[in-house]
């Protein structure tokens, strides 16, 4: 006796799949969620140009640094008492944390406009991209500095369009099983 599965529309593939940009913007955002600050958290994604992830970063201490230890607050009478002479930015993480000997020509899905210190050590990389989410702080001189070096060295930048605003982890999901019927 033979038996077949009736599987109505799995001979085509799925429509709701995330698009290439999506994952990667996605794969920035989920690792932020790594990252301790409490008032900022950002990733970053380098992708190359075969559509493959060659680096992740979030923004946190530098390595052997306690996170307990460091401040996180914004504010403070001494600059030194603040979180920013210490973090290290998503970009620079997922420069330093790549998995390839080389991100020349690659790009850059990141949260949050990178910069103008992180812009350097793009350009430094030869990163030729950067996608990035939201550019709050596009008023602010590190950002103008950022986009001024950005221009001069080729490297282009463009706001992430998303074509949705949520997407949904569920880890239950692979639990569940497609209705299959035995003929």
């Amino acid at each position: 006796k033979e038996c077949h599965f009736s599987n109505e529309g799995s001979c085509r593939k799925r429509e709701d799949y995330l698009e290439w940009p999506e994952y990667f913007m996605a794969v920035a955002f989920l690792s932020a969620q790594r990252s301790k600050d409490p008032s900022s958290q950002v990733g970053a994604c380098i992708v190359n140009s075969e559509n493959k992830i060659v680096g992740i970063g979030y923004n946190g201490m530098p390595n052997g640094c306690s996170d307990d230890v460091l401040p996180w607050t914004r504010t403070a009478a001494h600059s030194l008492d603040t979180k920013y002479p210490y973090v290290c930015h998503a970009e620079l993480n997922a420069i330093m944390n790549k998995n390839s000997a080389d991100v020349k020509g690659c790009s850059m899905y990141v949260a949050l406009f990178p910069c103008n210190e992180c812009a350097k050590l793009i350009i430094q990389a030869g990163i030729k991209e950067v996608i990035f989410m939201s550019d709050k702080y596009h008023d602010t001189m590190e950002m103008t500095a950022a986009r001024r070096m950005f221009d001069l060295a080729g490297v282009i930048y463009r706001e992430f369009k998303p074509k949705c605003n949520k997407i949904i982890i569920d880890f239950d999901s692979i639990n569940s099983r497609p209705s299959q019927k035995l003929l």
